[in-house]
């Protein structure tokens, strides 16, 4: 009996200890349930409180798919050098502007007028052609004496950048009339010649004569070695250019690696915008009789400039409308 009494108090006890998950089944039924429901609830579009603690939350405290974005002002100094960067590349390889300093290129130029000259082609082997007007470093001190500038901060930035002309630099421009192998030559007041062809020259200054009569080189007959160009300005009797420097070191003549590229627009006053063509006369047949040697040294040079640059080829050897 005492072992009975003991295996049944034994027994109850293992009852009530199994028992008491069972009665607290209907309260885990109902969590359940109540889980259910808030899983419903929650594809109601619902947010539970256990998903406002563990599902919205990232590492961060913002919610797994929001991207941060970056401030505009952080991003800003990004794009400022982007855009240094990209001025630089133009400036030293594509285009660069220049200021018309004096008239030396009237009517075709007025001084302050600024001109973007394109300095791609010179990278693919491309020499300046009869009638462009280039753009070249002093050869041998040409502008001795003359006034130089004193740039503040700003300009000096903008010139660094190719927004703005240098100040520092020694830069002239001129129209070249000959090239490597050309003999040119000016007697009395012209025309100007150029291996023998008179050149008509509609773009000289109204009221000069092509040739000047003096004794200072005004009138010349020379012939143009290879890798050098002969320079006039279109204001003839204002433009100290190829025809008073024969008494420097390379007799007046521009050493091609000198020529910084060609003019190819006035940009800017806005008023005075427009393309700098060559001029017709220097397509003129029998102009390009020279020495076949001379021919053949400049025909390989301009061949691969095509080959690379054909729509700039195209574009800059454009005439205008009849």
């Amino acid at each position: 009996m005492g072992d009975v009494a003991v295996g049944a108090r034994s027994g109850h006890d293992g009852e009530e200890h199994r028992g008491r998950p069972v009665e607290a089944g209907p309260q885990a039924a109902g969590r359940a349930v109540n889980s259910g429901n808030d899983g419903r609830k929650a594809e109601d579009g619902t947010v539970t409180d256990e998903q406002s603690q563990t599902g919205d939350q990232g590492p961060t405290g913002s919610t797994p798919h929001q991207k941060k974005h970056r401030s505009f002002w952080k991003e800003l100094p990004i794009l400022i050098g982007i855009a240094l960067v990209l001025a630089l590349l133009i400036k030293t390889f594509l285009v660069q502007a220049f200021s018309i300093p004096s008239d030396s290129m009237q009517n075709t130029l007025q001084e302050g007028d600024r001109v973007l000259v394109d300095k791609l082609t010179p990278w693919f082997g491309s020499e300046p052609e009869r009638g462009e007007v280039v753009v070249f470093h002093d050869p041998d001190n040409w502008l001795a004496g003359e006034p130089t500038t004193d740039p503040n901060a700003l300009q000096t930035f903008l010139s660094w950048i190719g927004l703005m002309p240098s100040a520092e630099e020694k830069d002239l421009i001129k129209r070249a009339v000959g090239v490597g192998g050309d003999t040119v030559e000016c007697n009395g007041t012209g025309p100007l010649k150029v291996n023998g062809k008179p050149l008509d020259e509609p773009y000289v200054y109204p009221g000069n004569t092509p040739c000047s009569q003096d004794d200072q080189g005004g009138q010349f007959k020379v012939k143009i070695p290879e890798g050098f160009i002969w320079v006039m300005g279109d204001h003839r009797q204002n433009s100290r250019d190829s025809r008073y420097n024969q008494g420097d070191a390379h007799k007046g003549m521009v050493p091609v690696d000198k020529v910084v590229g060609r003019a190819i627009v006035k940009a800017w006053p806005i008023n005075r915008w427009g393309t700098l063509p060559v001029p017709d006369t220097f397509d003129q047949p029998g102009l390009n009789d020279r020495s076949s040697a001379a021919a053949a040294l400049t025909t390989a040079p301009n061949a691969l400039a095509l080959a690379g640059v054909v729509p700039v080829a195209l574009w800059r050897r454009r005439r205008p409308a009849a």
